[in-house]
């Protein structure tokens, strides 16, 4: 099967910008959950999840301090963030209505029945009486759209460009999560007065409901969240979907097939070993955050080499 690299660059991207709505509506919920469910003392700021993002000159640039208000609109409904989901479904919208030709039927009108809920409802679920109701109907339909993807096409270029783009997305998304909850909500400049035993694992435990993992690494470990076992199943475990190792074996699995393929899975293949070779259970909070750092040039490194290998060139793949 042959496909336009301008189609494949859509493709892929459509993944990304669904991937990116519903990773951004999860840890939106759940990050305004646990706030409501730890002391206010012991909570930390609204700027965390900017961080997160690492959108704080784009947020910056338009709010002038990090309140509950602020952060979800920008979170939610701001369509100069990049980041957020009104954007980001617009956008998987666009790429979908030049791709309906190789894409279900079904996938338009869910994906368009999504961006009208969103352009409805969004600037009025900013607030706390109508946002989880909002965040939780983005999720399911975004669920419900890569449900119709996977259990409906055929296992050729336009499924392969799908997955590639999701999984390196959901990589980065995991990533950053970690990252930024371990430097920032469990840092050394937290109160000294908070009761780290008892908040620190409602905190981690909100991080892993962020990657829908919570029962899967509560079947796994226990009931009880441990930092350092939390990191090694949500980096590590080969069979949490969400885990940078899955989405690791998965691109690798869906660029074999593919024409020029060596230098990717070179890239991919080096993250793979870099991940083996690193132990979360003992390392310290600032070894993680260097890990994270390198890793996330890896993550870069692999996208750039795709874009260039499949998504911007004249020819047919």
């Amino acid at each position: 099967m042959t496909m336009l690299s301008r189609v494949a660059d859509r493709l892929f991207w459509t993944a990304r910008y669904l991937e990116r709505a519903e990773d951004t509506a999860r840890l939106t919920d759940a990050y305004t959950h646990m706030m409501m469910d730890i002391p206010k003392e012991s909570a930390p700021g609204w700027d965390i999840l900017v961080k997160i993002l690492a959108a704080e000159p784009a947020y910056e640039s338009n709010y002038r301090t990090y309140n509950e208000q602020n952060v979800l609109k920008f979170l939610i409904a701001d369509l100069d963030n990049a980041g957020s989901v009104c954007h980001a479904v617009k956008a998987a919208r666009e790429n979908v209505r030049t791709t309906r030709d190789v894409l279900p039927q079904e996938a338009w009108e869910l994906v368009n029945e999504l961006y009208l809920y969103t352009q409805e409802f969004a600037e009025q679920s900013i607030g706390r009486r109508n946002r989880y109701q909002f965040l939780e109907e983005v999720i399911g339909r975004c669920r419900e759209i890569n449900g119709l993807l996977v259990s409906t096409l055929s296992r050729d270029h336009t499924y392969r460009f799908l997955q590639i783009g999701r999984l390196l997305e959901r990589a980065d998304m995991t990533t950053r999560i970690i990252d930024v909850g371990a430097a920032a909500l469990l840092g050394e400049d937290r109160q000294p007065s908070l009761h780290k035993g008892t908040v620190d694992p409602l905190i981690w435990a909100s991080l892993l409901r962020s990657l829908s993992a919570v029962g899967a690494y509560r079947r796994e470990y226990g009931p009880s969240v441990e930092a350092k076992c939390m990191v090694d199943f949500v980096f590590r475990d080969a069979n949490l979907p969400r885990s940078v190792k899955y989405c690791l074996n998965d691109i690798r699995t869906e660029l074999l097939p593919l024409k020029n393929n060596k230098p990717a899975l070179k890239l991919v293949d080096q993250a793979r070993r870099s991940l083996s070779r690193f132990d979360p259970q003992t390392s310290s909070r600032e070894e993680l955050h260097r890990f994270i750092d390198k890793f996330q040039l890896k993550l870069m490194h692999l996208n750039a080499t795709i874009d260039e290998q499949w998504l911007f060139q004249n020819n047919d793949d």
